[in-house]
């Protein structure tokens, strides 16, 4: 079985589309990026050069070393799946991403999208 495109697609090509969703709903690219170095643990340099470099949703999530273990907290639907349902890791990492930019633009607190 082949893998699902996303995994090949450049987080560069995507994060804008997560900034736009969220200003959109009056939030900032602060706040996502934010969420994106609470779930992987990459600092705001290692994003950057993330996004410069054009790099793959696999390898973004495979080599972020301090994925938050509070992660697994998360629970709800992005694309009609239930998140916690996903079977295959790094989708679910993905998915897991969906959805807190899902939360942020709906307007829920960063500390309840950080399940803090």
């Amino acid at each position: 079985m082949s893998k699902h495109r996303i995994y090949t697609t450049s987080v560069a090509s995507v994060y804008p589309h997560y900034v736009a969703k969220a200003e959109k709903k009056g939030r900032t690219k602060e706040e996502v990026d934010e969420i994106i170095h609470w779930l992987t643990g990459y600092t705001q340099d290692e994003l950057e050069a993330i996004i410069e470099n054009k790099t793959d949703f696999e390898t973004f999530f495979s080599e972020a070393q301090n994925m938050n273990p509070s992660r697994e907290l998360i629970k709800g639907v992005v694309c009609g799946v239930r998140v916690e349902e996903i079977e295959e890791i790094t989708m679910r990492e993905i998915r897991y991403l969906d959805k807190l930019i899902d939360e942020l633009a709906r307007g829920k607190k960063m500390e309840k999208i950080l399940r803090t």
